[in-house]
């Protein structure tokens, strides 16, 4: 299946990926399938920006919504039903977009995961602890001290994430970073990756833009909702626990979602880090007429 094409569509967070994906899939007929580790949650609605109804019944979506929070998913689990679902795909379509902005569940499509050896559950009860005791910032510290290549590329603000690198690097007495880029997976598809950018000042605008919106359509409401199960994985993600921690009394709500406009347009810098030391993205400004970018898809394809 080396004639079929998967196109990667990549960037920070409110860049238009999602409208681009959707362009790209109604010239190529192309169905669509998302990489966006927190619109699998159906549960998250309006925090995660998941695509409208309309942008939803403009070509046909993958992996919107197909999870509960309290499911046990991960991007192990993600790969397998992304291939899965890719081979099916593959049968009636050359050409598939697939969008999103989590790096680590892009990467796991288009090259497959790096290899860590078991964790000890010793070392993460202790971790929890820790983290229970002195804050995020302790562990963010320790990770610093122990793997600086992996506290400057991960997402540092997941406690989940620092905690796993952490293990790793206690429990083998290597970094967390050791243990990535080795040899990758071979697929039976050719990526073609596609990214976008914007001026940072731009794309600060249009995160905290979003955050509005987000705000005007509801989210306090949907976070109120989910209260209850603020402790699961799925929940630990920004727009989320700024509000977990205002409904808690720990702040006030302008304070929160000045927070939320904070986190995120950290985490959409991180994102850009992240892209950017993938060298087979080619970059358009987020502006730049779609027709534009289909044509250097062609020009790719017919290669």
């Amino acid at each position: 299946m080396k004639h079929k094409h998967l196109i990667s569509i990549v960037g920070a967070t409110a860049i238009g990926k999602t409208a681009l994906s959707i362009q790209l899939a109604q010239y190529f007929s192309a169905p669509i399938i998302s990489s966006d580790s927190r619109q699998f949650f159906k549960e998250m609605k309006i925090g995660t920006a998941v695509p409208s109804d309309e942008e939803l019944s403009a070509a046909t979506h993958y992996f919107i919504q197909n999870r509960s929070i309290h499911d046990d998913y991960n991007v192990g689990q993600f790969e397998r039903d992304a291939l899965k679902q890719l081979d099916e795909l593959f049968k009636e379509h050359d050409i598939v977009i697939m969008v999103g902005g989590s790096g680590l569940y892009v990467n796991a499509v288009l090259n497959g995961l790096d290899y860590f050896p078991d964790a000890n559950p010793d070392i993460r009860k202790q971790l929890n602890s820790e983290l229970a005791k002195n804050g995020l910032i302790s562990l963010q510290t320790k990770l610093k001290e122990l793997d600086l290549e992996s506290y400057e590329s991960i997402a540092i603000d997941n406690p989940h994430r620092v905690a796993r690198a952490l293990e790793i690097c206690i429990g083998t007495g290597k970094p967390y970073s050791y243990f990535k880029n080795k040899p990758k997976a071979t697929r039976n598809f050719t990526p073609i990756k596609i990214g976008l950018n914007a001026e940072r000042e731009l794309m600060y605008d249009r995160i905290n833009m979003r955050v509005d919106i987000m705000i005007e359509n509801g989210l306090l409401e949907e976070v109120k909702s989910l209260h209850q199960y603020k402790e699961l994985n799925a929940l630990q993600t920004v727009g989320y626990r700024e509000l977990f921690s205002y409904l808690d009394g720990n702040c006030d709500l302008e304070f929160a979602i000045l927070e939320i406009k904070k986190n995120t347009r950290r985490f959409a810098k991180r994102q850009v880090t992240w892209f950017k030391k993938d060298t087979e993205i080619t970059w358009f400004d987020f502006k730049t007429y779609h027709k534009n970018i289909i044509n250097h898809i062609e020009s790719l394809i017919k290669k």
